[in-house]
């Protein structure tokens, strides 16, 4: 297919652009600082000499928007709702303007859209739009009016001839720098991998390859609307770090108190909400549709991440004796 990628260059950029080339894709990244052939210059607000990639181009998957991994200052998070509002809805005026319109737009999302909530699973029919619980702080509202801005854009573009998805997406585990799972792997090998305030909110996620994979199959299956991709299985967040932990050879984890998680989130240039929200989100409609998920589980999951990490950085992994299957990370 050939499949043109608005804001590609990301790390969700990057795990699609790996798997869809290797499936024998063609592709087109739509970006700001172009820096290789397939790239195209854009701004992700106005028309431009792109928007002809995307006439007669078979599938768009529109990945634009500021990061979140930031403090949730006033400016950051009108950045955050306008790079991804503008983006969508121009997007959706070249696909509109198109001879030949690609028939299947995959529009980036987030399952931030959900409620806080340490109860019921949010699925894509009965799943709780907005709202909180009582420990979940007023502003955490922010994220989710962004996520409804987002979703919004998409549903007004006039593009009756291209089906349109909405990736309601859990945080993607990839080998990439930067990525969550590289994040959470330093805090575990320099022991403040524990859990964080108390560590009962859950974590949805995603492994990448099960990510390309739910993109694959969204482009060949004839689902349209909002669609969760997210691993069937999300757990507490102590849990989760218990895991990755043991993936790791079997680190202590040192427990943050939520005073501690925003200091650090300081010091990060982030916000603790990316730790603290209880985000339970389980993939409907995929698994009713048929999607086989490689990576179900985080055991799994955490463990194969853990291993090619190791390898693709040259970092030796060393058994260590009396932990089955342990492993610790030395580096040079």
């Amino acid at each position: 297919m050939k499949i043109v990628i608005p804001g590609g260059t990301g790390n969700l950029g990057a795990v699609l652009e790996r798997g869809l080339l290797a499936a024998g894709h063609r592709l087109t990244v739509l970006t700001r600082t172009p820096t290789a052939a397939h790239h195209l210059p854009w701004d992700g607000r106005t028309l431009g000499p792109w928007a002809e990639a995307i006439d007669g181009a078979d599938a768009v998957i529109n990945l634009a928007g500021r990061s979140v991994s930031c403090r949730y200052t006033r400016q950051n998070l009108d950045e955050m709702t306008t790079s991804r509002v503008e983006s969508t809805r121009v997007v959706g005026r070249a696909i509109a303007a198109a001879a030949h319109p690609p028939a299947v737009w995959l529009q980036a999302g987030t399952a931030t859209i959900y409620a806080h909530t340490h109860g019921r699973a949010n699925d894509e029919a009965t799943g709780v739009i907005g709202g909180r619980e009582s420990d979940a702080p007023a502003y955490w509202a922010e994220s989710v009016d962004i996520a409804l801005a987002w979703e919004a854009a998409l549903d007004e573009a006039d593009t009756p001839a291209t089906r349109k998805v909405s990736m309601r997406t859990a945080m993607v585990m990839s080998t990439d720098r930067g990525s969550t799972f590289d994040v959470l792997s330093r805090m575990v090998l320099l022991g403040l991998g524990g859990p964080v305030g108390g560590g009962a909110q859950f974590v949805s996620w995603l492994h990448e390859d099960d990510f390309t994979g739910a993109v694959e199959f969204l482009l060949e299956h004839d689902l349209a609307g909002p669609v969760n991709l997210a691993a069937p299985h999300p757990l507490r967040q102590k849990d989760l770090m218990r895991i990755l932990r043991r993936a790791w050879g079997g680190h202590f984890g040192l427990p943050a108190t939520k005073w501690m998680a925003e200091i650090g989130a300081l010091a990060l240039r982030t916000d603790t909400e990316l730790l603290l929200k209880s985000r339970r989100v389980v993939p409907g409609r995929l698994e009713a549709a048929g999607f086989a998920f490689r990576y179900p589980a985080w055991e799994a999951a955490a463990d194969d991440l853990a291993r090619r990490t190791a390898a693709d950085r040259r970092w030796p992994l060393v058994r260590r004796p009396g932990l089955k299957q342990s492993r610790t990370l030395v580096d040079h």
